[in-house]
């Protein structure tokens, strides 16, 4: 990866870590400087959020994420705010045990979590439970501060990450504090951006003031917003690649539909669809710039592969004796290939060697099913599920979710950070298996497609939720799909 850039660099746990223990024994800065930071730009972030505040509940648990609530308890008393501080044990580590004193030495009053019934309201809840280091669910007391934060009714704003969620995954294990903001300290959590990462609320990050140069090589980047750049003005259709669309069992025609016409407003100069005969009609009579034809076996679809320069496997493909052998005979080609759907459940069935030029699209089950584990599993650790499946079939791999991951082979990751709810309809993943394809025809390596696909692909969904996201259809993004494309405001 290349040079540091806060705003999309993203680090684990570990990293994190090394990183403070470089800043306090190669930079000489000392751990409670550090919090005393940490604590001073989260006060600063919560009153400008929350100008209006004047009083607060602190959370703290009993490691360093517990110091700086101590300290942002001390800041708040210090300008003239009223603070209920709730301790959930004895500080362990000696910076965070100087911090109490310090909240103390300030004229404030450690309380425990049993007198949390007889305080008055807060206006905002401070959670100072757990940091980065949490990758299990929450037990005794510390559940109970979680429950109770929940249910307070006030606003909540987490330091570093929200209590509960794994810093490392985006996983919660258990119950996890739903922030309304939270105050990320020196680098971007990657766990902040996927999966569950909702509860964080509005992330801010807060460098305190350490060089760039001991963060050392990020673990993942968020995606940059971005389009294509425009055409040459004697560009002609067969330029932008020639995109061809397989599948459309009986009954699933829409998805390779789908697929084609994302693909076309993607920018592909040509756009073929080989599909049962029967669909034929309906595509040519609903989007006639697109080309579709029967094909009724492998030496029907053969005359189309040797047209095309990209594939887009598997939307509404099934997994019958006809959609096998038009699977096998689209891999045999060895084109650049998007692979979706029934393309990978068939893939799960009877792995084999796949083209140089391969992106794979799967959600969270379908991954599942070629690592051959649960769900569950899948979700508990996402960055880990996407590389290793990109290192086994030596593709790129886009783990569709909430958080979208892109994976190279060579374990390079990328986070989407945009979408919406509204996107879990029939017909999005054809969508964005149109998308990448239309992006390959256009000259993008399989890690640029899949990285631009995923960002076009989500951007244009937030867009078409503006009229709101129950009721959105994976056609609604078409529109603004062009114009984002193309670098426009949508």
């Amino acid at each position: 990866m290349s040079a540091h850039d806060p705003a999309i660099d993203l680090f684990t746990s570990s990293q994190t870590r090394a990183i403070d223990r470089r800043a306090i024994d190669d930079l000489g800065i000392p751990g409670f400087d550090l919090m005393t930071r940490a604590a001073a730009a989260a006060f600063a972030m919560l009153r400008r959020r929350w100008p209006e505040a004047r009083r607060l509940r602190v959370v703290c648990g009993t490691g360093n994420n517990g110091g700086d609530g101590y300290l942002v308890a001390r800041d708040a008393l210090a300008g003239g705010l009223a603070v209920d501080l709730i301790a959930l044990g004895e500080p362990k580590g000696g910076d965070a045990a100087r911090a109490r004193g310090a909240f103390e030495a300030q004229g404030g009053t450690v309380l425990p979590l049993s007198a949390w019934r007889g305080l008055p309201p807060a206006d905002v809840i401070v959670d100072a439970i757990y940091g980065t280091g949490l990758n299990r669910a929450p037990e005794g007391e510390a559940r109970e501060g979680i429950e109770a934060i929940n249910s307070s009714g006030a606003a909540v704003f987490a330091l570093d990450v929200p209590s509960g969620l794994s810093a490392d995954t985006g996983a919660c294990p258990g119950v996890a504090v739903r922030a309304d903001a939270t105050a990320t300290f020196i680098v971007r959590k990657r766990g902040l951006y996927t999966h569950r990462a909702e509860v964080a609320g509005e992330i801010e990050l807060h460098a305190l003031d350490l060089s760039g140069d001991i963060l050392g090589t990020p673990d993942a980047r968020l995606l940059v917003a971005a389009g294509l750049p425009p055409r040459p003005r004697d560009s002609h259709k067969g330029a932008n690649g020639h995109v061809l669309a397989i599948g459309g069992d009986h009954g699933t025609g829409g998805a390779v539909r789908m697929a084609a016409e994302a693909a076309l407003r993607t920018g592909a100069g040509l756009v073929s669809v080989a599909t049962r005969e029967e669909n034929v009609l309906a595509i040519n009579a609903a989007r006639p710039e697109l080309m579709p034809r029967g094909a009724n076996g492998p030496q029907a679809l053969q005359p189309m592969l040797e047209k095309a320069t990209v594939v887009a496997l598997g939307p509404g493909l099934g997994q019958g004796a006809w959609g096998h052998a038009l699977w096998t005979t689209a891999l045999d080609a060895g084109l650049p290939t998007v692979l979706d759907a029934d393309g990978l459940n068939l893939l799960q069935a009877e792995p084999r060697h796949l083209p140089a030029k391969t992106v794979l699209t799967p959600h969270p089950g379908e991954a599942g099913r070629l690592l051959g584990m649960a769900t569950a599993d899948v979700q508990a650790d996402r960055f880990a599920a996407v590389r290793e499946l990109a290192h086994r079939h030596h593709a790129v791999v886009v783990l569709k979710g909430n958080g979208s991951l892109i994976a190279s082979p060579d374990g390079e990751v990328s986070v989407c950070p945009w979408g919406n709810p509204g996107m879990a309809s029939g017909g999005m993943g054809d969508t964005l298996t149109g998308i990448v394809a239309g992006l390959l025809g256009q000259g993008c390596d399989p890690y640029r497609a899949a990285c631009l696909g995923v960002g076009l692909h989500a951007r244009a969904a937030d867009v078409a939720a503006r009229a709101g996201q129950r009721g959105l259809l994976a056609g609604d993004l078409l529109e603004p799909l062009r114009r984002l494309v193309n670098g426009l405001e949508a």
